[in-house]
């Protein structure tokens, strides 16, 4: 018997290491899903800048620093100084250092180690409900891409196409090699999820004049459609819808929003998908919409 199958049958045989190790595992993700969530958006202005000034023919910007994800190294956002490796671990090295700068002291935003432990314990939630093997894994790649997802549409109202749409095409690809989703289910689950919200922009759209919508929330939809199948699609919209209402009602109100301001949809999606990727089949019967 080689390593890798001894130690999955150890992970088998031991859950709560499965779980400890999921957990470090996903708080580490998280460290780099924050990275993903404050830089990504970053780079694709950059990107769109360029090429709206070739093709405007406007002489090109001076050069910019250079940024990807994997440069510049972590900083601090207010002296720059290098973090160093062991003032980056997850959530651990923030309560250590009290959420300042070792170096310059400058308070570091909570969402940080927030993020870590999301991820962290989203990841412990996946392992305590799927089986340790492929699909483990893989609802653990959806769950990761749905927190960068949340993050970003968050912080720029945006759903990235170089996210949405790879998550889509590996939704489709997983369930056609080992997904539980038989891959004509999947299939229309991507194509119905896509005409939903389509048909739902261009409706308020013709009633109002106004744009409810972003298009990277149809691409996010198709995209749990291609990973769950198309009788996933009512609840995750019906369990968006409500979680979006419940939770704008409150941000108008605790935070003194303007009602006309638009609210990221992109968060809820996510996680009526991630819910449902978990516990689709009780809340369907729980909710009466089970076939």
């Amino acid at each position: 018997m080689n390593e890798p199958q001894t130690l999955g049958v150890f992970l088998a045989q031991h859950p709560l290491c499965l779980y400890a190790l999921v957990t470090l595992l996903g708080l580490m993700v998280g460290s780099f899903l924050n990275v993903v969530i404050l830089r990504l958006p970053r780079m694709l202005q950059r990107e769109w800048t360029r090429d709206c000034r070739a093709h405007l023919e406007l002489p090109e910007l001076e050069d910019e620093p250079r940024l990807t994800l994997a440069y510049p190294g972590s900083h601090c956002p207010g002296c720059e100084a290098p973090i160093r490796p062991w003032q980056n671990i997850p959530v651990l090295s923030y309560l250590l250092l009290r959420g300042r700068c070792a170096n310059c002291g400058i308070s570091i935003g909570w969402r940080y180690p927030f993020t870590e432990a999301i991820t962290g314990l989203a990841s412990l939630a996946v392992a305590m409900v799927i089986p340790l093997g492929p699909d483990l894994f893989a609802a653990l790649i959806l769950t990761w891409c749905l927190i960068a997802l949340a993050g970003i549409d968050i912080d720029t109202q945006l759903l990235p196409d170089n996210i949405t749409l790879p998550l889509l095409w590996l939704g489709l690809l997983y369930n056609l090699f080992l997904g539980p989703v038989l891959l004509a289910d999947a299939v229309i689950g991507a194509a119905a999820g896509y005409l939903l919200l389509w048909s739902v922009y261009w409706l308020f759209r013709l009633a109002t004049g106004k744009e409810g919508m972003g298009f990277g929330d149809f691409k996010l939809l198709a995209a749990l459609g291609a990973w769950l199948g198309w009788q996933s699609l009512p609840l995750i919209v019906l369990l968006s819808s409500v979680v979006g209402a419940v939770l704008g009602i409150a941000i108008i109100v605790l935070r003194g929003k303007d009602r006309s301001q638009p609210l990221p949809f992109g968060p809820y999606l996510a996680m009526a998908g991630w819910l449902t990727l978990l516990y689709g089949d009780p809340l369907a019967r729980f909710i009466g919409i089970a076939p």
